[in-house]
């Protein structure tokens, strides 16, 4: 009996071993490598280092995803990349103009990649383009461990139609989006340094309330992303300022909030360095265009 159990194990192992290439099995061993660049990457403070860099990441992404192309953590990580990448150095331009059309491109490759870990665990590839109501009730199937894709696909999603606000094909994916982020939040609340209380923020202080908008709840998402955060994620502020201030119009408010970014200190947040020297970035951006808007 211990034979045969050891030579059904063996064969068992040989069968997995076989329904995987060799390409796979690299990727995969090499998999270590990409979580600790991932999280090297988190923690830069050069942003020409980091502007440089992420490219190459994003090639090297692609390229194990030609080997392995259900790898679905590998695919959240270029949603990441992607959408770190438009956001941080190509909307506004950093060692170049601003690009928006090219940084919708690159929300949209986001998109694709995270959506495409939504359908592998399940979820009907239909459904995109189905009613509001059908894409509810799948997204209702969905659980904790789908949380990841549902954000960076909400994510990516939101920041194409941020920047195609004048095709009205790209406004109406906008419910969509909401429905995918609100099932993170009605999951996990804090995924992602409370990813979905930004969002919310911005989605709820973006518009004027005749519109759809809601400051009180826009200035709550915010404010309960930096309790989470515990005031050290620069962003949170950033955008409160882009989006909810400015929208209505409260200059002071506005300009106090860009200048603490501005000001903060470089060791804040070490573990989030990149993103934190971003939005100093972007917020000695946006304070330059402060007398235009108020």
């Amino acid at each position: 009996m211990k034979k045969f159990l050891r030579l059904s194990l063996f064969l068992y192992l040989l069968l997995q071993i076989s329904a995987c290439s060799v390409s796979q099995i690299t990727v995969r061993a090499a998999m270590p490598l990409i979580d600790g660049g991932i999280i090297a990457m988190n923690r830069e403070s050069d942003l020409k280092l980091a502007s440089l860099s992420i490219p190459a990441n994003i090639s090297l992404i692609e390229g194990m995803l030609v080997q392995d192309p259900d790898n679905e953590t590998l695919r959240l990580y270029a949603a990441e990349a992607y959408y770190g990448y438009a956001f941080g150095f190509v909307e506004d331009g950093f060692n170049s103009e601003g690009d928006q059309d090219r940084a919708a491109g690159f929300y949209q490759r986001g998109f694709l990649h995270a959506k495409q870990v939504l359908i592998q665990q399940g979820l009907d590839r239909h459904l995109f383009d189905a009613s509001l109501k059908d894409l509810q009730d799948g997204l209702l199937q969905l659980d904790k461990k789908e949380v990841p894709a549902l954000f960076w696909t909400a994510s990516c999603l939101a920041k194409f139609i941020d920047l195609n606000r004048d095709k009205a094909q790209s406004l109406a994916q906008l419910p969509k989006a909401v429905m995918l982020m609100q099932r993170v939040l009605d999951l996990d609340e804090h995924f992602y340094m409370s990813g979905a209380h930004i969002f919310f923020g911005v989605y709820y202080g973006s518009k004027s309330p005749m519109l759809g908008g809601n400051y009180q709840l826009s200035e709550q998402h915010f404010e309960l992303a930096n309790q989470a955060n515990h005031n050290k994620l620069l962003v949170v502020n950033l955008l409160r300022a882009q989006y909810l201030e400015r929208q209505r119009f409260a200059q002071q408010k506005f300009h106090k909030l860009l200048n603490n970014v501005i000001q903060a200190s470089d060791e804040l947040y070490p573990e989030q360095a990149l993103i934190n020297q971003i939005s100093k970035h972007k917020a000695s951006l946006l304070i330059q265009k402060e007398d235009l808007w108020f």
